[in-house]
């Protein structure tokens, strides 16, 4: 069994959230302040037994900003369960939840109580003057003729859940990102630990054995000569300080043992090549992270295999916390390949660029306090080809578009080092300070990562910026030309939505950003280089040419020979270098291409 859906609304900064989620490893992915920890939040309150009350009787800020909670209002957090068809345990939790084939639902509500609607309905009361107190919450399970995304507050469905019967079944365990981990696996009641030793069914007559084991070696630490005169020292000492009426013997050992004590005092051990059997506490806290996580994960194994439970969750957030980027991959690779289920927020790219894009849950910031959401792979535009070919280019470095407030789409790095910095020298605008990520997709295959935003996909602003000739400027060119396949671009114009907006150069970036303003900025590029005629030959260009506005058709020679020398000199370091270089010389760059400035407005706008 498996929640095959989560809807929320009316809660913090979701006004509505309806999103499908899979078996497996789900990703929800976003920017800063969208929302990730609430999701996470309005997930525990219908299912987690271990949330307190007190966190399930709502604030008035659990509310959307602008909330009148002096008139009726509701939150609903619903989850539907899967795939618990022929499985006693699960059917047996779910039996009063149905609401279709192989479906159930539960539902978390926070609304006016129901005395007061009884008032409200009888007109013993009017629906204007409700304090918070009036509000009060219930789970209930079912109610498959009322859809929670329209249902209105004074609405009733389903039948009420005893919270006995989730705590019995189904287990939520959720692990927040900043955590004294080292204290936790010391608690023998929160230790993953603890958990598999009241798992292991360890026989009587072992246990018999450990604790007649640890019995004899009490008895003789006691008989040692030091160990036995400090007990009488301070069992001396403790007689003169409480006198006659209060006196008892003192000693120093360890108390008689039971079985369940031996357990409590058992920890983890730890070995390497350098040091044997040490503590955790000794460790660091990346790889502690990962012991804990790895016997949580054993837990779960074996709730399964006992077939004890109904269902059960893994809620974790930011697992990569703490972790560098090799064992995050690991570690969600390991996520994903169990058959229970897992959540898990981030914002690692080295996480999201080996997600299946079916499992990514985007939030985005729509630019006031609520927040949208959007399931990448659902967008009716997609083929399976589509897919694929996305899941293959999101890799690191790609996969940032999922975070960023805004995109620009690039063709190859050259544009990625060179754009930010003109736009922040000419313009005096930081892209990085607005939440603008420009991406290098390292061809002309903008359709497919287009297709990602728009009105039923990712809601957040992306500009492509493209050159204008019909191949990418460093295609091949010569004998081979008609051997290799066609890399001309798609029509970006039949890209275009209220999300995505095109601009395109004239011919190609180099040409396009070589002008009067920015001739310096590659003569210094060149010298660095050490292409030192190249740079003489720019130098002459530039200080001889009469630059007046309207260019005379000499300086128009002028610079289209600049910008082919610029262009052909790219291509000789590696375009990507050459970029690289410049754009450490921007300081005496005064003028950018109006179609690049253009894309600045419209995205800061």
């Amino acid at each position: 069994m498996y929640i095959s859906r989560l809807l929320i609304r009316n809660f913090r900064n979701f006004l509505l959230l309806d999103v499908p989620l899979q078996c497996g490893a789900n990703c929800i992915v976003g920017e800063n302040n969208t929302g990730k920890t609430n999701l996470v939040h309005a997930l525990r309150l219908p299912l987690d037994t271990n949330l307190s009350s007190y966190f399930r009787q709502l604030t008035p800020s659990d509310f959307p900003a602008g909330t009148d909670l002096s008139v009726p209002q509701h939150t609903i957090v619903s989850v539907e369960f899967s795939d618990y068809a022929n499985k006693p345990n699960e059917e047996a939790l779910v039996a009063d939840w149905h609401i279709g084939n192989d479906v159930a639902r539960l539902s978390y509500r926070f609304r006016p109580k129901r005395k007061v609607r009884q008032e409200i309905a009888a007109g013993d009361r009017q629906p204007t003057d409700l304090l918070l107190d009036d509000y009060g919450w219930e789970i209930c399970g079912g109610g498959g003729n009322v859809d929670p995304l329209t249902v209105q507050w004074n609405k009733d469905f389903g039948v009420s859940v005893r919270f006995e019967e989730l705590q019995q079944s189904f287990l939520v365990v959720l692990m927040k990102p900043l955590r004294d981990v080292e204290q936790e696996l010391r608690q023998s009641r929160s230790s993953p630990l603890g958990r598999l030793l009241a798992a292991t069914d360890i026989p009587k007559t072992e246990q018999d054995a450990l604790v007649d084991i640890l019995g004899k070696a009490n008895e003789d630490i006691i008989t040692q000569t030091h160990i036995q005169g400090l007990g009488n020292e301070i069992s001396n000492a403790f007689d003169d300080t409480a006198g006659e009426a209060f006196r008892m013997k003192v000693e120093v050992g360890m108390v008689s043992p039971c079985f369940n004590d031996i357990t409590r005092s058992l920890t983890l051990l730890l070995s390497n090549n350098s040091v044997s059997r040490f503590e955790p506490d000794n460790n660091g806290l990346g790889l502690n992270n990962v012991l804990y996580i790895s016997m949580l994960l054993r837990v779960f194994e074996r709730r399964m295999q006992a077939e004890e439970t109904a269902g059960q969750l893994l809620i974790v957030e930011e697992p990569e916390a703490h972790l560098h980027p090799q064992l995050q991959r690991v570690l969600f690779g390991t996520l994903s390949q169990k058959s229970f289920q897992t959540i898990s927020t981030t914002h690692s790219t080295h996480i999201t660029s080996q997600v299946p894009l079916d499992s990514i849950i985007v939030l985005t910031n729509d630019g006031s306090t609520r927040t949208a959401s959007s399931v990448p792979s659902l967008q009716p535009s997609f083929s399976q080809r589509d897919k694929e070919d996305l899941e293959r280019y999101l890799d690191a470095t790609r996969a940032t578009l999922l975070y960023a407030r805004k995109v620009i789409l690039v063709e190859g790095p050259a544009e990625l080092f060179l754009i930010p910095s003109l736009v922040k020298k000419v313009r005096g605008i930081s892209l990085d300070e607005l939440g603008i990520t420009v991406i290098p997709i390292y061809g002309v295959h903008f359709d497919v990562y287009a297709k990602l935003f728009g009105p039923t996909g990712i809601s957040k602003k992306c500009a492509i910026i493209a050159d204008g000739d019909l191949t990418p400027s460093d295609a091949s060119e010569g004998d081979l030309e008609d051997l290799l396949p066609d890399v001309s671009k798609p029509n970006l114009n039949a890209l275009s939505n209220e999300f995505v907006n095109i601009f395109q150069c004239r011919t190609t970036f180099e040409r396009d950003i070589t002008a009067p303003g920015s001739l310096s900025m590659f003569i210094d590029a060149t010298k660095e280089l050490q292409a030192v005629k190249v740079a003489a030959k720019l130098e002459s260009i530039h200080s001889q040419t009469d630059w007046s506005m309207p260019l005379s058709p000499n300086a128009i020679d002028a610079l289209i020979e600049a910008r082919n020398i610029v262009l052909a000199t790219a291509k000789r370091f590696g375009k990507a270098r050459f970029a690289q270089v410049a754009s450490r010389h921007v300081e005496t760059v005064t003028w950018i291409p109006k179609y690049i400035s253009d894309a600045i407005d419209w995205l800061t706008t």
